[in-house]
């Protein structure tokens, strides 16, 4: 399998991968902007826009667009992150000129219809309804406010209810021109696909794309504050998220950050998951995180268990991150590694997350980086600089705590800040 990519003469990015033992071709657009490019008056316009992308076109009608592509048996959707958008396909090898056509078309001649966008402004409203329904989106985004109060990178992908219902067609298109230019923008393709006849097709149907945005992209630098969020609610279990402070993509603690994540709380045999709930079997529910961004990152540890359980399981959980402060053992390294490797590995297997792991190589670091270069850099993580690593995140920050569910049992956010305040002494470290 070779990567290739080709900027073109408009700041176009396009990239792909031949996997020659494919019948199917995944392709997409990667933009680098998500709700973090939008403005004070703009929250949730970016999951607007992507949501509109699909409701018509000059050329195609909503249904049109849904009929096209699965007539010949593909898929079509999106998706928007905090720093990111992507609209993607799925096709047979023999339909990627359609599935190219179709991508350009809601890419660069979207209609954005009142009438369209009223009502879609209806199927956002009962999404953000049905998430604040589920316990498990409330405590993330509760979270965020928390740990970012009062910034772009705190806020709900998806809007409110009245930021939502705000918005007007001349809105999205100044998001639109604002955001959605070559320069920001990676077309690509893995599986039965050749990269020269693919190219063509990106140029010639995405040639009117914008090569300079209609005003500068809008992105505020990230301040971490930290503190708590609780809400009491008449449920059957208490979520809990216990954070602090990570690292971005391109910080040299990021991969060590992602191991110690994974020691922590990656699988059945991290230390989370054995003590608290296959040893205690104090909650049903308990991983650990680390997600980076461009210029912070979030490190956290969520559990799920009945309000009885609190008192017991947040000391437990505490107590874990300073035996981790303490102590890390080779084989535990060698495990993470082992784990990440395989999810690397596996998910190249797959050409639509193998594309989605090129596209996010393009948008981090500007180039594809290759297996061997990405095992490089686990190599060279140590016990100490993981011990050093642990003594950082947890001791040397102000925690986030958010909460929903039966509290009541909930330690209060001081003694959880106390117990946090100092770091157990080292003991020797196991090698």
């Amino acid at each position: 399998m070779t990567v290739e990519c080709t900027r073109l003469k408009s700041g176009l990015t396009v990239v792909t991968e031949t996997m020659p033992h494919l019948e199917s071709v995944a392709l997409g657009v990667w933009i680098k902007s998500g709700s973090r490019n939008e403005t004070a008056d703009e929250h949730g316009i970016a999951h607007l826009l992507e949501h509109m992308a699909f409701k018509g076109t000059a050329r195609r009608s909503a249904r049109e667009i849904a009929e096209e592509i699965e007539d010949v048996g593909g898929e079509v959707n999106a998706a928007t992150s905090t720093e990111t958008t992507s609209y993607y396909a799925r096709v047979l090898k023999d339909h990627v000129p359609l599935a190219v056509d179709i991508l350009a078309d809601i890419l660069t001649e979207s209609a954005f219809e009142e009438e369209e966008l009223e009502r879609e402004k209806q199927v956002i409203l009962q999404e953000i309804n049905a998430a604040n329904d589920t316990p498990d989106d409330v405590v993330f985004d509760k979270f965020s406010e928390a740990a970012y109060r009062d910034q772009t990178l705190g806020r709900a992908i998806l809007g409110t209810p009245q930021t939502v219902v705000s918005f007007t067609p001349q809105q999205i298109r100044t998001y639109l021109g604002r955001n959605y230019t070559t320069d920001r923008m990676f077309v690509v393709a893995t599986g039965a696909v050749d990269h020269q006849e693919f190219l063509r097709m990106v140029e010639q149907r995405f040639a009117s794309l914008p090569t300079q945005p209609s005003a500068p992209p809008v992105m505020e630098a990230a301040r971490y504050v930290g503190g708590s969020v609780r809400e009491p609610r008449d449920l059957m279990d208490a979520q809990i998220l216990l954070g602090f402070e990570g690292k971005p993509y391109h910080a040299r603690d990021f991969y060590c950050s992602q191991i110690l994540a994974n020691i922590l709380g990656g699988g059945m045999s991290s230390r989370l998951f054995q003590e608290v709930r296959e040893f205690r079997g104090l909650c049903y529910s308990v991983y650990a995180f680390h997600w980076g961004f461009s210029d912070t990152g979030i490190f956290g540890i969520h559990a799920a268990t009945g309000g009885e359980n609190l008192p017991e399981l947040v000391p437990v959980i505490i107590d874990e991150l300073h035996k981790s402060a303490n102590e890390i053992h080779q084989k535990e390294i060698e495990r993470a590694r082992a784990q990440i490797r395989a999810q690397l590995l596996m998910g190249q297997e797959s050409p639509a997350a193998r594309a989605g792991q090129i596209a996010r190589q393009m948008m981090l670091y500007g180039r594809p980086i290759s297996n061997p270069e990405m095992m490089e850099r686990l190599e060279g993580i140590t016990i100490q600089r993981l011990t050093d690593l642990a003594g950082r995140l947890f001791f040397d920050t102000v925690p986030t705590l958010s909460a929903i569910g039966p509290l009541e049992q909930l330690a209060p956010m001081e003694d959880i800040i106390a117990s946090l305040s100092v770091p157990a002494p080292k003991t020797m470290q196991a090698s």
